[in-house]
């Protein structure tokens, strides 16, 4: 049974119960976690918080250093993780792998940091006085993980919060809390002192809202779905939580008539169907300028009928199964509702047949042509391997019609043209925007949306300030 993992020891829930973690591909059971109530809640922030009270004044060097020893200890068994996080969320090994070796790069860069962090003096109009900021970490920190990136995600919040001084209640999603589990445990064992970093499992109902509502928890990092996101910050609103949200997207990729189509190609391909569609910033719309339309679509759908579906743990599999039946069943409805208002199906749209697809809940790579804007599919997040394509004149109208979208978390544009991938660089509503390139996020650079994309960023320098209070000081000299 894997257990939480709670002020430097591996602990079962108060309440004794436990649940199943079962494999999306076969639908076996993986293994059994550690069902959490509120008292679970409760022992993991009276940990992080004795924690904090040493923590905060370790020195950043010192941080950081046990950033690097847990990174170290991490990679030791990155093959072994990568196969226990196929098991549970079903994408393929080797995709697996190059998330965790992301959080480690991740955590390095934030190890790195910790002794960057700097406050400022500042001049005052009166000579004989002189004002500082200094930064100081917040407290106790809560973050929410998602199931698609578990490790990824989890890193974005780690990372930064424990180089700024604070300490963490990690949350993942219950389908997914085995990898995660192992690796706090492996951070702890690298020499991390007791209650920094704590996880604990079970349902959102339950572990979600105690750490929403615990009055000790300071500083809130979400990563979900966008109603789950509004819930989150009416929850932290009464306590004045300060609160990131990284939120939902429908994000476009334009393609123009100047454009590397081969590149192009790939970039749509890899963008929509990496990890089976299931990512926050996965190429959702494709527009097409009218002259390249044709020969693009017939080499996407080359690329598309290509793709090797199957239980991730097999060799040369490049896309595993949804992750679970309520996302397939989802991906169904928006098609059956895309095919409803006259669009047509290119390829896929359907399960794919046989007996080594009958009991995981895989979908095939499907791609769409002929659809109204007002489609669910285009309007709301498509969270599974499913691309409508779009064809466009100008990119006057790709801009206007990939700004017609409640979200805006990614974008980007293929173009040899400086002019026309600045203008759309200035104009996409996206937090983010990628240039002849797939939509990967870097730790370099500040990520988050605008709309309902979500509040804050995550990654970068940037994400420093979210865990990091700035209080002005006053210095008389006479």
């Amino acid at each position: 049974m894997a257990q939480m993992f709670i002020n430097g020891e591996s602990v079962p829930s108060k309440s004794g119960q436990t649940y199943e973690v079962k494999n999306p591909a076969t639908r076996e059971v993986v293994d059994t976690a550690a069902k959490g109530t509120a008292e679970d809640i409760e022992a993991a922030v009276a940990a992080a918080e004795a924690a904090f009270a040493e923590w905060r004044h370790t020195s950043p060097e010192a941080r950081g250093q046990h950033l690097h020893k847990g990174a170290e200890k991490v990679r030791e068994k990155l093959d072994e993780l990568a196969v226990l996080e196929t098991k549970e969320q079903g994408k393929p090994v080797a995709e697996a792998k190059r998330e965790i070796e992301h959080f480690l790069h991740g955590l390095e860069f934030y190890a790195g940091l910790a002794s960057k962090i700097r406050g400022a003096h500042v001049p005052l109009p009166d000579n004989r006085m002189y004002g500082m900021v200094i930064k100081q970490p917040i407290g106790v920190c809560a973050g929410i993980v998602p199931w698609n990136f578990p490790i990824t995600l989890m890193g974005t919040k780690v990372g930064p919060a424990l180089a700024a001084g604070n300490t963490m209640i990690v949350k993942p999603a219950s389908t997914t809390p085995l990898t995660a589990i192992r690796i706090i445990e492996l951070l702890n064992q690298a020499g991390l002192p007791k209650g920094v970093l704590n996880i604990v499992t079970g349902p959102g109902g339950t572990l979600g809202e105690a750490l929403l509502k615990h009055p000790r928890i300071r500083r809130i990092a979400f990563t979900g779905a966008t109603d789950t996101g509004k819930h989150v910050a009416e929850c932290a609103a009464p306590q004045m939580k300060r609160l990131t949200l990284e939120l939902g997207g429908s994000d476009p990729m334009i393609v123009c008539d100047d454009a590397a189509i081969d590149a192009a190609v790939t970039g749509a391909s890899v963008g929509r169907f990496y990890n089976c569609g299931q990512a926050c910033l996965a190429i959702k719309r494709l527009y097409l300028f009218e002259s390249v339309y044709d020969q693009f679509v017939e080499k996407l759908l080359g690329k598309v009928k290509r793709l090797k579906i199957g239980n991730g743990l097999e060799e040369k599999i490049r896309m595993g199964p949804l992750h679970t039946a309520a996302q397939r069943e989802e991906i169904e409805s928006q098609v059956a509702d895309a095919i409803k208002r006259g669009g047509k199906v290119l390829a896929g749209g359907k399960r794919p047949e046989g007996d080594q697809y009958a009991k995981g809940f895989f979908y095939e790579p499907t791609l769409l042509e002929n659809i109204p804007d007002d489609a669910r599919i285009v309007q709301e997040e498509s969270f599974g391997p499913a691309l409508p394509i779009f064809k466009v004149k100008d990119l006057n109208e790709a801009i206007a019609r990939a700004n017609n979208s409640q979200y805006g978390l990614g974008s980007s544009i293929w173009t040899r043209d400086l002019t026309k991938a600045r203008r759309a660089a200035e104009r996409l509503e996206a937090g983010n925007v990628w240039i002849n390139s797939l939509h990967i996020g870097y730790d370099e650079l500040p990520f988050g949306g605008v709309k309902y994309s979500g509040i804050g960023r995550e990654h970068g320098p940037e994400a420093l300030e979210y865990y990091l209070e700035s209080k002005g000081v006053v210095v008389a000299t006479d």
